[in-house]
Order: structure tokens, then C-alpha cells, then sequence
């Protein structure tokens, strides 16, 4: 009996450690995992700064490559690099590449957070330097960014597609299936996939898509064997994407105007935008174009001949579609109105990232046409009255002899893909009742 007793307690002693979950395992795959081979050296990422135009490397390194870049810190181990920058495989051993979180790992308040759009980076100058960097003098092959802060993700898409078979095997030569580069994508937050059943500005693809967050994969050395390898890892990152949740507002909120808010936002917005609280709902509405008026570039960026080669190849193939199996791109008369949880995080807004800041979401009378802001993160550069960037308005645009990494930071709303216009639905409110309805949207 004492034997068996003393069994027992060791039994009790031991803890049991619980099989990680499907998020958990997702969040491993996403945090530690390269997909995609290195493009760069790692002498690329040391010696950027020799294409700063300054003396001498900076004594804060690490701090001054992120201020160029508009990257954050890691809020996980990620071998001293900034969010979006992994080590992986090379043709020459060990390099840097680049991973999800370059454009889906965002900070705000000064605080990293994995799934909030990067509202800071500078794609196009990333890649440039780099290269340059690494001895390589060639162009990128179209303009990953037109302003700071925004990308041509659905650029990435046509271009990457253009060099594959249906199989995802290399042609060998490349298909124009509508590249453009004028869309301005504003990247969206990842949790707000958990309530929508489409996905993308346009709500072209189901939001349950696994297949359609692996596109970014389309690196020159994968081949088809390496998109079915890691699918099953995939599945995991998407129950990761779909169990996060947005920071709460770090502020005071006034209560009673937040409640005052509330009803207005019931009987004006709700429509489209869905209810929150203790039951929430959401109409996964697309809102057309003549009734949004947004800038319509980013609704005729992806053409049939795109459509046509995604819905024949691997992406298109997935099973347990809406109703037949393939998970394909359909057409849609407009934008999709996005659930608003944790929008006081989310700036810029619209879909170019044209409003800086929800006062100019709500008023369209009062958006900054021509502006540049410091596109770093921390409390100063927030705007707690507007809610959103702190911007700094301009007379005239930038000249030619202004440097590009200077022009991206200015948005210019007269430019093709970035029109403010549009969404007016808060013009007709009371002064008193926008900002009851920004101060209920703090609470969100």
C-alpha cells in the first residue's frame, strides 16, 4: 500500500503538459517558420545604411533600420531582426528573407502586435537598399509602393502568378495578367477575419481560404512540393489569424458620450459595419461603388485574365468551397464594409489608407488632401482627439530632385489609387454626434 501511495504522488507530482492547440501551433509556424528562401545576404541587412547618404553607420543601429524602413520590434524571438525580416535558406547558405509579418505586423502606441497592418513601412525602399546592399544593381520589376505605409499587395499577387503554371511549376516566361501598381493597399488587421466570410478590399475570396494566405510563397525556388508540404502548417497559422483579438483602447473614455455614440452609430452605421457588445453581429455587406464612391482603382486592379489563372491553379483548387469544392475569386459590385473592432488601432483609413485619422472617416469636409506624418508609432505621434495619425498638411507636392524615399512619404489624394473621396455617410451628423460616435469607437 505504501508503495502504491508513493506512486501515486509522483503520479499527482508530474505535471501533464497539454498538446499545444491548432492556434498555438499556428502561432509557432507563423513566429519561427521561413516559407520563403532568403533574398538577401545577411551582409545586406549590416550595410543598408551605406545607402542612406550618411558618413558613418548609425550608433543605434537596430532603432535607425527600423526608423527607415517603418519596421517594428519582434515581439517574439526572431534572432535579433525586426518583424518582417526572418533567416532562411539562401543559394549561398544562411540569408535574410522576408516573412508575413513585414506587412502584417503593425505597432501602435509604441507596442508591437502581430495581425496589425504596418502602417509604417517603406516596401519599395526596402528592397531597393537591400539589393543594392547585397552588390545588385537591377530594378525591382514594378513599384511595390507608391507612398509610405501602403503596398501593392495585389500587384504581388499578378506579378508572382504570372510566372506559374497551374500547378504552381515555373514558366518559362512570364504571363501579364493585369499588373498594375497603383492600388495603394491599405493592409488590413487579422482579426477581423474571425467575423467575415470574404475576404480582401472587395470581398472577393472566402475568409476560410487556407490556400489564399500561402500566395505569398510564390518565391522563385518554391515548387509545387513546397506549397503541399506546408499547407497543413497553414491550416494551423489560419486558426492562429482567427483567435486574435485587437489591443483595447489605452485611454480614458468618456462613458456617457461613448453611450450617446452608440445610438447613433445603431441608426447610421450598423447597416453596414454590424452591432458589437455581448451579441454581435455583422452583415459581411459589399457596399457598390456608386454607393461607397471610394476610389474605384483597387476594385478594377484584379481583371479576368487574374481571376481566370487563379481559379484554374493550385489556390483555385482548394477544397470545400462556398458551394462546390475550389475556393475561387468572384466578382463583387464594390468594396466590402470592414468590422470595426479595434478601429482607434487601425489608421490610416478607407481602403488606400487616404483618411488619417476616424474624424475625417465621419466628415469628409475635414480630410487632408496633400500631407506627410512622421510614420513612426509612439504616443506622440498618435492624434487622441481625431483618432488616428498625426498629420502635417502641405501646400504644394514634393519636386523631381526630392529623394523617393522623401516623395513616399507624401500622399498625394490627386494621384491615381488615392482619392480621399467618398464615404460620406457621417457628413449629415451633428458636429456633437461624430464625436459621440468616435468616442463609442474607442470602446470597440
Amino acid at each position: 500500500m505504501r508503495r502504491l501511495a508513493v506512486l501515486t504522488l509522483l503520479v499527482v507530482a508530474v505535471p501533464v503538459t497539454a498538446e499545444p492547440n491548432a492556434a498555438e501551433r499556428g502561432e509557432k509556424a507563423l513566429t519561427t517558420t521561413a516559407f520563403i528562401p532568403a533574398f538577401w545576404t545577411p551582409r545586406a541587412v549590416d550595410s543598408a545604411w551605406k545607402q542612406w547618404g550618411v558618413a558613418a553607420k548609425p550608433a543605434d543601429y537596430d532603432a535607425a533600420l527600423r526608423d527607415r524602413y517603418g519596421l517594428h520590434p519582434a515581439p517574439y524571438p526572431n534572432d535579433g531582426l525586426p518583424m518582417g525580416l526572418r533567416k532562411a535558406r539562401h543559394l549561398f547558405g544562411t540569408g535574410v528573407g522576408a516573412d508575413c509579418m513585414m506587412c502584417h505586423g503593425g505597432s501602435v502606441m509604441g507596442t508591437s502586435y502581430v495581425g496589425l497592418g504596418n502602417a509604417s513601412l517603406d516596401i519599395q525602399g526596402l528592397f531597393e537598399d537591400l539589393a543594392r546592399a547585397d552588390g545588385i544593381a537591377k530594378t525591382l520589376p514594378f513599384t511595390f509602393s507608391q507612398v509610405r505605409g501602403t503596398n501593392e499587395a495585389d500587384g504581388f499577387g499578378v506579378y508572382l502568378l504570372g510566372f506559374r503554371n497551374p500547378d504552381l511549376s515555373m514558366k518559362p516566361s512570364w504571363t501579364n495578367l493585369g499588373l498594375r501598381d497603383d492600388t495603394c493597399a491599405d493592409v488590413p488587421a487579422w482579426w477581423l477575419l474571425k467575423k467575415k466570410r470574404t475576404m480582401y478590399a472587395t470581398g472577393a475570396t472566402d475568409s476560410r481560404s487556407v490556400r489564399s494566405l500561402m500566395q505569398f510563397m510564390m518565391h522563385p525556388l518554391n515548387g509545387p512540393a513546397d506549397f503541399t508540404k506546408h499547407e497543413l502548417a497553414f491550416r494551423d497559422v489560419q486558426a492562429y489569424l482567427l483567435s486574435l483579438t485587437p489591443p483595447k483602447y489605452p485611454f480614458p473614455i468618456d462613458a456617457a458620450k461613448a453611450d450617446a455614440g452608440r445610438a447613433v452609430f445603431a441608426e447610421h452605421c450598423a447597416r453596414c459595419h454590424g452591432t458589437y457588445g455581448a451579441t454581435p453581429t455583422y452583415p459581411n455587406r459589399i457596399v457598390p461603388l456608386a454607393e461607397i464612391g471610394t476610389d474605384p482603382v483597387r476594385h478594377r486592379s484584379v481583371n479576368e485574365a487574374y481571376a481566370a489563372a487563379y481559379t484554374a491553379s493550385w489556390f483555385g483548387k482548394e477544397p470545400a468551397g462556398w458551394f462546390v469544392d475550389g475556393k475561387l475569386l468572384r466578382w463583387t459590385p464594390g468594396y466590402q464594409a470592414p468590422p470595426l473592432d479595434g478601429v482607434w488601432a487601425t489608421a490610416p483609413y478607407l481602403h488606400n489608407g487616404s483618411v488619417p485619422t476616424l474624424a475625417g472617416v465621419l466628415n469628409s469636409k475635414a480630410r487632408p488632401n496633400l500631407f506627410t506624418r512622421s510614420f513612426r508609432t509612439g504616443v506622440d505621434d498618435y492624434d487622441r482627439d481625431q483618432v488616428g495619425w498625426k498629420v502635417t498638411e502641405l501646400a504644394a507636392p514634393p519636386g523631381a530632385d526630392v529623394p523617393p524615399v522623401e516623395r513616399r512619404k507624401v500622399y498625394d489624394t490627386t494621384r491615381s489609387g488615392r482619392s480621399n473621396a467618398g464615404h460620406t455617410f457621417g457628413d449629415d451628423l451633428t458636429d456633437a454626434e461624430r464625436r459621440a460616435v468616435i468616442e463609442y469607437l474607442k470602446t470597440l
